[in-house]
């Protein structure tokens, strides 16, 4: 049995070697997985630069030399709630982590 070691660990080898280039992560038949990530990582590619894009242009205008008063003016009412006074302002949902009815009783 002696002579015969060497040779059944190489083809033990080999038949794993085999094996994983079939199967494995990297391997032939997982293709069709490596294509379905490519794709979601493509979409995902396209939305994040058409984010930046719009990010982008919104600090052009935000700069002292191109200033956009009505990008400011949104801004500011969107972060910190300011509002003309001649503005009607009419709110759909109570403050976030409040109950409708403390909302109505404050």
């Amino acid at each position: 049995m002696k002579p015969y070691l060497p040779t059944v660990l190489l083809l033990l080898l080999i038949a794993y070697l085999g094996v994983q280039a079939l199967t494995g992560e990297r391997g032939l038949l997982s293709g069709s997985e490596r294509d379905a990530l490519l794709s979601k990582r493509q979409s995902q590619l396209t939305r994040l630069n058409e984010q930046r894009q719009d990010l982008e242009v919104r600090v052009r205008y935000l700069r002292t030399e191109s200033l956009s008063k009505d990008l400011l003016e949104e801004r500011a009412r969107a972060v910190i709630g300011f509002a003309d006074p001649r503005d009607y302002v009419v709110r759909l949902n109570g403050p976030a982590g409040r109950a409708p009815e403390a909302t109505r009783a404050s």
